[in-house]
């Protein structure tokens, strides 16, 4: 396995979000969203274990466990680190799919390690595996500056997304489901560069020149 994940094949794919009828709707739990999709998709069956604090379910077949912490965000690494350690899963075995506020509705991007975006979900879990070199598949929502001016990013990210950024944000789920054979390949180059291009131009976007100083996630 090399040093940046490259040559892992994923073992576990762990959903961010809060757990309840209340939040099930809210922008933050886009995690839980692709999560949910790729259970069905491999016609796995989502059981609460309270040992890892979360619903949890295995493919034998595909070799593939899929993990909806229910500890509430802040707290997800209590729960992957517990699962990670029983079935002795490697960081660079892990893909993180989260919501992500510097990105819009509609568009993804996969990557390997790198800073946590203020995240805190991404920030207890890399303190649980004591690393930050897993995958993450972040998924646009928006940022209120943009989309809810006066709006606290906190409250932003714990109400609906309107009609129209749930329909790009359901759209960008469906690609990442259609690239799923890839993705469990560990074939990350070439899904990175497909997930990775916006929407309908086959070109990866332009990295950014500015970091975000503004709005981090809760």
């Amino acid at each position: 396995m090399s040093g940046n994940g490259s040559k892992a094949v994923p073992r576990l794919v762990v959903g961010l979000g809060n757990p309840g009828p209340d939040y099930s709707e809210t922008r933050h739990n886009a995690g839980f969203w692709f999560c949910e999709g790729l259970a069905r998709k491999l016609g796995i069956t989502l059981n609460r274990e309270a040992r890892f604090n979360g619903f949890t379910g295995s493919s034998r077949a595909d070799g593939i466990t899929v993990l909806l912490p229910q500890t509430f965000m802040n707290r997800s690494g209590q729960s992957v680190g517990a699962l990670a350690r029983f079935f002795r899963i490697a960081p660079a075995e892990i893909l993180v799919v989260h919501d992500e506020l510097d990105i819009a509705p509609g568009e993804l991007r996969l990557k390997f390690g790198g800073g946590l975006g203020g995240h805190n979900g991404l920030k207890d879990i890399s303190a649980h595996l004591s690393t930050h070199d897993y995958w993450r598949l972040r998924i646009g929502i928006g940022h209120p500056r943009d989309r809810a001016p006066g709006t606290e990013v906190a409250d932003y990210v714990l109400h609906r997304p309107r009609i129209e950024e749930q329909q790009d944000i359901d759209a960008a789920i469906a690609r990442a489901l259609d690239a799923w054979p890839m993705i469990a390949a560990g074939d990350w180059t070439r899904v990175s560069t497909l997930l990775n291009a916006k929407p309908g131009t086959g070109k990866a976007p332009k990295a950014s020149t500015q970091a975000s100083t503004q709005g981090k996630q809760s």
